[in-house]
């Protein structure tokens, strides 16, 4: 069962938001905290419901890395809309927690939150990027959402979210009266990392590079861009991305959110 969260209503363009679901939450240093929320607004706020009208032109670029998949997409979100998904985060609230996610001590030093977002948001953009995209991976073809559950970091000064790649993950959705998270079925899974940039120099940001390695062991460093994307294999085989959250200075947090991008199996 979920526990509602008081509602916010300090601005009314916001609305309310709840807890959809109570799982235990891994902290930076060590240990574990029962209960740690995972969010959702009680109806699709207006401010992220994306329009078509003035989208951006999403370009990709592709990263040479020894053969493993990795590349950007500029211009997914505007920087008005980046804006926007960083309010709705701070509405529900950052924790030292995060929820579902089992770190070793040390290595993802940051704050979170974790909110299962709407298809009024996710829905266009997905759209905008899909032709971009891979159409399939391994066999498995390209899904047409993206999972709706949004892992959220704010790197404060001297964060940092050392060496490690990212797991694979089923995909999230809200049920129909928007008060339990979802998990989709088990044919659909994860394979790519879409990690979202919502700041960047431009707002304050010094530092907070996501740094790639390649097999030989040289890497590539990728610049937060404000309303870009980055990409990479995940998961714990030859082809998952090693990759670090370098560390932000300053007085200015970087805000990303992980996505996952979806593929479904063949079924017989």
């Amino acid at each position: 069962m979920s526990r509602a969260i008081p509602a916010d209503r300090t601005h009314p363009a916001w609305p309310a938001h709840r807890a959809v679901a109570l799982l235990p939450g891994s902290l930076p240093h060590g240990g574990v905290v029962p209960d740690t929320p995972i969010h959702a607004f009680v109806t699709p706020p207006a401010a992220l419901t994306l329009g078509t009208a003035d989208a951006p032109n999403p370009q990709r670029r592709d990263i040479e890395l020894g053969g493993l998949l990795a590349f950007e997409i500029h211009h997914v979100l505007s920087h008005a809309e980046a804006d926007a998904v960083i309010e709705a985060s701070e509405r529900f609230g950052y924790r030292k927690e995060a929820p579902g996610i089992a770190t070793p001590p040390g290595m993802r030093i940051n704050k979170s939150v974790h909110w299962v977002a709407d298809s009024e948001f996710l829905g266009p953009v997905f759209a905008r990027m899909a032709a971009l995209l891979p159409q399939s991976i391994d066999g498995m073809t390209l899904h047409p959402r993206l999972s709706e559950r949004l892992n959220m970091y704010r790197y404060d000064d001297g964060d940092v979210f050392n060496r490690h790649t990212d797991g694979e993950w089923p995909g999230y959705s809200l049920d129909t009266e928007r008060r339990r998270m979802l998990q989709w079925p088990a044919h659909l899974r994860s394979c790519l990392t879409m990690l979202l940039y919502l700041n960047g120099p431009e707002d304050g940001v010094q530092g907070g590079d996501t740094r790639l390695y390649r097999p030989d062991g040289s890497s590539h460093d990728v610049r937060p861009a404000k309303g870009s994307a980055l990409f990479f294999r995940h998961g714990f085989g030859p082809a998952s991305v090693l990759h670090v959250g370098s560390p932000v200075h300053g007085p200015v947090p970087k805000y990303i959110a992980r996505i996952n991008v979806m593929y479904a199996m063949p079924t017989a």
